[in-house]
């Protein structure tokens, strides 16, 4: 085999090392994540951190923010994308309660999602690209949609 080859191979080799390395980790870090809220629902990290269920079954914990009968999400990563146009069914769990919802990506009012990620990820670097600042999506939680008692703090 050529140095050439053998080069592209060895990099092939580590990126999907890398690739299947950072999943693990990710999984590993969600999964405590997850543990901590469901055994501390009223914990420090449980008062910021919600885990969504996503229709297809896909869970993440994510910060949140409760205001005005929403729920606000910053999403960092390409699954932001199942929110888009009419947007998606999500089941939240926040301090021990179920929430279902609707969320929708908002894409089209940047001084919006300016004001909101001010209070939801304050300390995102000024540094950091916008293009690599989360995605803000907003949930209305069903409750509100349907006019029973809200989840507002």
């Amino acid at each position: 085999m050529s140095k050439t080859k053998r080069f592209v191979v060895s990099v092939v080799v580590l990126l999907v090392v890398g690739t299947v390395a950072m999943k693990w980790r990710g999984d590993t870090v969600n999964t405590r994540v997850m543990n901590e809220i469901r055994s501390e629902p009223f914990g420090e990290r449980a008062r910021k951190t919600m885990i969504v269920t996503l229709d297809d079954g896909r869970v993440y914990p994510v910060n949140y923010l409760r205001e005005h009968g929403r729920v606000y999400m910053g999403i960092d990563g390409l699954w932001w994308r199942v929110f888009q146009g009419e947007g998606s069914r999500v089941q939240m769990e926040i301090n021990d309660q179920i929430v279902t919802g609707t969320g929708v990506v908002i894409l089209d009012d940047p001084a919006r999602v300016e004001d909101v990620f001010s209070r939801l990820r304050p300390t995102v670097p000024e540094w950091l690209p916008r293009a690599l600042n989360g995605k803000l999506v907003e949930i209305t939680p069903d409750s509100e949609r349907d006019g029973r008692q809200n989840i507002s703090q």
